[in-house]
Formats: C-alpha cells, structure tokens, sequence
C-alpha cells in the first residue's frame, strides 16, 4: 500500500504567508522561510509554494523568497504562481523546486503541459485545479480563483493529464478555509478520472478530516492544508500517529 503524503501549502503574497476562506479575505500568517523551515524538521512529506496574486498581477512569480525557502528545506517542493511559458519552468526548478505547479498558464495555453513534460518529465508538471460548482457542475476557475472559466472541470483535468501533467491538486473552493472536511464528493470525481497521482486540498479542520479522506477514498494520494498547520491546531507528527492508529500508511 502506497505512503500517504501530508503536505503543508504556503500561500504567499508580497513576501509574506497569508491565508482567507473561499480563496478571500487574506490575513498574514507568517515568514515563508521560517515556515518552511519548521514544516521540513517536523515531518511533512513535501510542501507547496504558491505565488498567489502573480498570475493576476501579471507577473513573474517572486524568485528571491522562493531560493531562501528552497536553501533551508531538504523535501520536495512544488512552486506556482504565475506560471505561463516553459521559461518560468525552468528559471523556477533553477530556484529549487523539484515540481512546477500551473494553473491559469494552462488555461490560457494547453500546450504548455505537454511541452513543459516533453521538456522536464511529467513528474516535474503539477496541474493545480481550482473547482467551485457553479449550477451543480463542476467549474475550472482561474487567477487565484477569481474568474470563471466556464470550463467544466473533470473532463478538463482528464486533458491535461492525457497531455502529460503528472499529478493533480485538487483545490476546493467551496471547501478552502471552511474547516469542515475535504470535499469528498469532488475529490471521488477526479479520483476516478485519471490516474496519477491526486492531492486533496481545502476544508481540512482536524486530524480527523484527513483519516476521513484517506478512509473515504483509499487511493487519495496526498491531502494539503495550511491554517491548520500555520496556527498549530493540528501538528503534523500528531495527525501521523493519529492516522498509523487508523491503519493508514504514513511515512
């Protein structure tokens, strides 16, 4: 049975972790560096980097943070924000990252997933799917969540994945920041549409939540949070002994 992975995510803007509800109302948090810092001594598996405002700003993602983050961690870590062409690619694996998150870039140009994986691997390309329903279908967001695609988003991830994304973050924008649980009846839909590897992300209010996405849906790869972990309401060594005791294979 394959290890689950716990993740942490920094969301970060003008230099600085924050986090909101729904994707709104952003409040600081923390240093980026020294969080990643404690996340990497105290037993995440990987972390999660996100320029949050870059793609809609229209700017280049923030590369001097994200060297000091990468200088002080030793797991892998996915960075995104403002991802458009295979030069972002590369200028931020050259900055460290081990993956490259995108969102709006492949939206705007779906091309950029099968030339960034014929060029770096599908392993390195992470698709980052921001989901909300809107009239009971299941909708591609873009720029941080703020614009609707109109684009229904199963079918739009099972492209992606056909075209070389090597992994998929599902992100909840019904559920982020809410603390009421994963969304498992969104995350079920993708889980079954493709298969690499899929990370749950947004809702996570407990330890428990995650024993209940992993219980839930057994081949749920990865579940990410944030708050939870920024303000310490659930340690990560914690939430692993609590999952081992359910028979949930941890690293």
């Amino acid at each position: 049975m394959i290890t689950k992975r716990i993740i942490p995510c920094l969301d970060v803007k003008n230099g600085r972790v924050v986090k909101g509800t729904n994707f709104k109302n952003l409040n600081d948090v923390s240093s980026p560096v020294e969080l990643a810092r404690y996340y990497s001594e105290c037993g995440a598996d990987e972390l999660v980097f996100y320029d949050i405002t870059a793609s809609y700003e229209g700017r280049q993602l923030f590369t001097d943070i994200l060297k000091e983050v990468a200088s002080q961690i030793f797991i892998p870590l996915t960075v995104g924000g403002g991802i458009n062409t295979v030069e972002d690619f590369d200028r931020v694996l050259k900055c460290g990252a081990d993956k490259v998150s995108v969102n709006s870039g492949a939206i705007k140009n779906p091309d950029l997933i099968s030339q960034a994986a014929r060029l770096y691997g599908n392993q390195c390309v992470v698709l980052s799917a921001d989901i909300k329903r809107v009239d009971g279908q299941f909708r591609i967001f873009a720029k941080g969540g703020r614009e609707d695609t109109g684009i229904e988003a199963i079918g739009w991830i099972k492209k992606c994945v056909e075209m070389g994304a090597g992994e998929v973050v599902v992100n909840s924008i019904d559920t982020d920041g809410v603390k009421k649980g994963f969304d498992i009846e969104m995350l079920k839909a993708v889980r079954a549409a493709v298969n690499v590897p899929v990370i749950a992300s947004g809702g996570a209010g407990s330890a428990e939540d995650f024993v209940t996405l992993f219980k839930e849906i057994p081949d749920m790869d990865a579940g990410l949070a944030a708050s939870i972990f920024h303000f310490s309401e659930v340690l990560i060594p914690d939430l692993k002994r609590l999952m081992k005791e359910n028979d949930i294979n941890v690293r």
